[in-house]
């Protein structure tokens, strides 16, 4: 590492991908700072620098023994095992032992104990509440909110009806043709499991999903002021039912809370909103499909003066980034969900909804706030 590069480090300060530690003894401490940094986008621990940033400096011998507590420690107390990479740096007040702890590619992490450790800010703590515990499965993969059951609700549970027009409608032939049982058509499409619903089915197909998946309904406010301090507001409704009658309500409230724009047209006409429908479709859907279930929140719709946000729970997934997002990279955080969605309400799922909203409605900002883990649509009124 270049002594700017040190340096910079240091006057930095610690944050949620640098530690600073002025000696090392304990195998259970250090295991825990690395399954935190495992478990989320890796990070690096500088041993023999205090809390303020200033060199204490290791001896020889210090870093012979923290080297092999190192490599004990992440084959034994760490599981799966990793592989951190030290590195020696020297300054005038001693060595400075740098250990690079990647991002790892076999998560979730914990410790001998069984532990789940996350980074919070600068420091780490445990995973203990059941949803944080799902998204570091969900990070990892092995977990998917869409595919989950929803206990309670079984076959008795579904819209057969409207199911029926939706297999005419993607398939081209009726459901009472078909050669086999509708438990085993569902069962094939990955919409019942063992007797209950999954939260696709549930949130396509229930009818009334909002009494076992309260989080699926969207709460809209309209206000007349530019911020949220307000106990004014001109409408409020919570938005329920199943996700195609959500998705048209959202829709008409955002668009019935704008200005219309006559353009030319008679006198008499609707006029057209301010912001284009088919960009409010577009972002809609996203949030609609691309949410985090595993977090117990809603999705928030509120119309402004100037703006409209659109605040779905859950950041960006994986890699993904704002600027990718515009790009037309995708990454599908709820994959059985948006493969039925896409029958259902104008969603294409190839990456392509955020550029068709920029490219009717370039007015748009997107958020993508980790730390308070959610992602945020901006839709400016500009006229």
């Amino acid at each position: 590492m270049e002594t700017v590069e040190f340096q910079e480090l240091l006057e930095r300060g610690e944050d949620s991908s640098t530690q600073f530690k002025k000696n090392i003894t304990s195998a259970d401490s250090l295991a825990a700072d690395m399954v935190a940094f495992s478990n989320g986008a890796g990070g690096k621990i500088l041993i023999g620098i205090n809390d303020d940033g200033s060199v204490s400096g290791l001896s020889s011998e210090d870093v012979r023994r923290i080297n092999q507590l190192i490599s004990n420690t992440a084959s034994q107390h760490v599981q799966p095992a990793i592989n951190p990479v030290t590195k020696n740096i020297k300054t005038a007040n001693g060595l400075v032992m740098l250990v690079d702890v990647p991002s790892g590619i076999n998560k979730p992490y914990q410790d001998k104990n069984g532990v789940f450790w996350v980074k919070s800010g600068a420091d780490k703590r445990k995973a203990t509440s059941r949803e944080e515990i799902q998204r570091i499965f969900q990070k990892a993969h092995l977990l998917h909110a869409d595919e989950m059951l929803i206990n309670d609700l079984t076959i008795n549970d579904f819209d057969m009806e409207y199911f029926e027009n939706y297999f005419l409608n993607r398939f081209g032939e009726p459901l009472a043709e078909q050669k086999q049982p509708v438990i085993n058509i569902l069962t094939n499409m990955n919409l019942l499991k063992d007797g209950f619903l999954t939260l696709s089915s549930a949130l396509l197909f229930a009818k009334r999903p909002q009494y076992k998946i309260p989080i699926s309904i969207v709460k809209a406010g309209a206000f007349d002021s530019t911020d949220i301090a307000t106990d004014i507001y001109y409408d409020s409704r919570d938005i329920a039912g199943k996700m195609e009658d959500v998705y048209r309500q959202t829709i008409n409230f955002i668009i019935s809370n704008l200005h219309h724009k006559q353009n030319g047209q008679d006198f008499n006409s609707i006029g057209k909103p301010e912001i284009p429908h088919d960009s409010i479709k577009e972002i809609v859907a996203n949030a609609l499909i691309h949410r985090d279930y595993f977090i117990s929140s809603h999705i928030r719709v509120f119309v402004f003066k100037d703006r409209v946000e659109i605040i779905s729970p859950g950041h960006l997934p994986n890699n993904l980034t704002v600027e990718n997002i515009k790009l037309g990279t995708s990454h599908p955080r709820n994959a059985l969900l948006a493969s039925h969605a896409n029958h259902i309400i104008p969603y294409r799922g190839y990456g392509s909804g955020i550029i068709n909203a920029l490219s009717k409605y370039p007015h748009i900002d997107f958020i993508d706030d980790r730390e308070g883990n959610y992602f945020k649509a901006i839709l400016k009124r500009v006229c």
